[in-house]
């Protein structure tokens, strides 16, 4: 991603605020872990998507006037040997302003008084804050703190959710996003086969992630986009696992969510085979119909098509697949073996934080995901690809990575000879 990307991003962004308005947002801080300690400090994506800098404490400030016409100006922690010297170099403005775009650069201790500055100035009727929460018990961002500082301090400013107007700008990919993402593929590809073939009866979950870890490795200090979801036999049923303490038995199904990402763009691949490396009969009736869903929904998804109708269709038409291979009695029953949604929008994020559609559109990305999960057989997996809407139909991103199951036997059957 280059600078004139994301300027491009804060321009279309500015395009949507009303006039006289100012547009604050924040890159985040981070979070204790333990006494001397922090979580791995994780930047605000769609700041990340605005700007491209990826630091702690870091701001944008933008004003537009009455006439349209905007300033923006980003702030930045201020050099400091010391601090450095313990917790790492600070980006410097010059290499702020190349990589964003933005051409003023300030430092943090001099927001407040410029947000006041402007506050007071009368120029200016609306606040816009990104003010999301993926859930109503999330700790306060620091949008959130200064939401509490202008509903006393500046009570007749209007505030407006900038985070609506962002969600409409990530829905559709660019084209250099979308590259991105190939690229993403490509290495999560060599992720999943390398477990696979790696795979053996006794083969600890931790052991599989340590060689996903491994081979992600080999493009850079990232790792996984998200935490990588890794489990075998009965850890199955926990769709969200990740203790990576199971042990894959012969016979058993190993599970892996995984994706790896690139220039700040992710992906979200699942897939499912036999530690030993052969499918039972039951295991490829289970897998056969996962599969022929996938197809299916990668023959008729296209533009127009309501958005909700990707998810219905997954269930639908598994659940008659289902049916027919005697596994279902009745297709109103299909919750009992598909315990989760089949499509999400993935990007900055794994779960893309964007404007729900009412309809696909080119540009879209988004998961088609069927899991599949039969307690009473113990075979428990999904089959999940990532899926880009194109002017005519659409195109499955991760079709590299071995699916079907004479392409999943093959990449492990050369695992097994490489071991003999």
């Amino acid at each position: 991603m280059t600078k004139d990307f994301f300027k491009g991003n804060r321009d279309r962004l500015y395009s949507r605020m009303k006039e006289n308005s100012l547009l604050v947002l924040f890159s985040g801080t981070e979070v204790r872990k333990t006494n001397d300690e922090y979580y791995p400090f994780y930047a605000d994506r769609s700041f990340l998507y605005l700007t491209g800098l990826d630091g702690k404490e870091l701001a944008l400030l933008a004003r537009k006037d009455g006439r349209g016409r905007v300033e923006e100006k980003a702030f930045l922690l201020p050099p400091d040997p010391m601090a450095e010297r313990w917790t790492g170099r600070r980006i410097k403005p010059d290499e702020a302003s190349e990589r964003s775009g933005v051409e003023q650069i300030g430092f943090a201790a001099d927001f407040e008084a410029e947000l006041h500055r402007l506050a007071v100035s009368g120029n200016y009727e609306r606040l816009y804050l990104d003010l999301y929460r993926a859930a109503p018990g999330d700790r306060d961002a620091p949008a959130h703190r200064l939401l509490r500082r202008v509903a006393s301090d500046y009570p007749f400013w209007k505030v407006e959710n900038a985070n609506a107007l962002i969600r409409g700008l990530r829905l559709i990919k660019q084209p250099c996003e979308i590259e991105a993402m190939r690229r993403a593929e490509q290495i999560t590809c060599e992720g999943i086969t390398a477990m696979m073939k790696a795979s053996k009866p006794g083969m600890y979950e931790y052991q599989y992630k340590a060689v996903f870890d491994y081979v992600l490795g080999q493009y850079g200090p990232q790792g996984p986009g998200f935490p990588s979801i890794i489990s075998a036999g009965r850890n199955n049923f926990c769709i969200h696992y990740n203790s990576y303490t199971g042990q894959a038995l012969d016979g058993d199904m190993v599970l892996n969510d995984v994706g790896a990402w690139h220039d700040c763009l992710m992906t979200d691949v699942s897939r499912g085979w036999p530690c030993n490396g052969k499918y039972t009969d039951r295991q490829r009736l289970l897998y056969e119909c996962a599969l022929n869903t996938s197809n299916h929904m990668f023959r008729i998804i296209k533009p127009g098509m309501p958005m909700g109708e990707v998810d219905g269709e997954i269930r639908r038409y598994n659940a008659a697949l289902l049916k027919d291979a005697g596994v279902l009695d009745d297709v109103k029953d299909v919750g009992r073996y598909m315990w989760h949604g089949g499509a999400h929008h993935v990007g900055f994020d794994v779960h893309d934080v964007v404007a729900v559609p009412d309809v696909v559109a080119p540009g879209m990305v988004f998961c088609v995901d069927v899991g599949i999960y039969h307690e009473e057989w113990g075979i428990g997996f999904r089959l999940e690809d990532n899926c880009l809407v194109t002017e005519t139909g659409c195109e499955n991103l991760s079709a590299m990575t071995p699916r079907t199951i004479q392409e999943i036997e093959d990449a492990m059957r050369q695992g097994f000879a490489a071991l003999s």
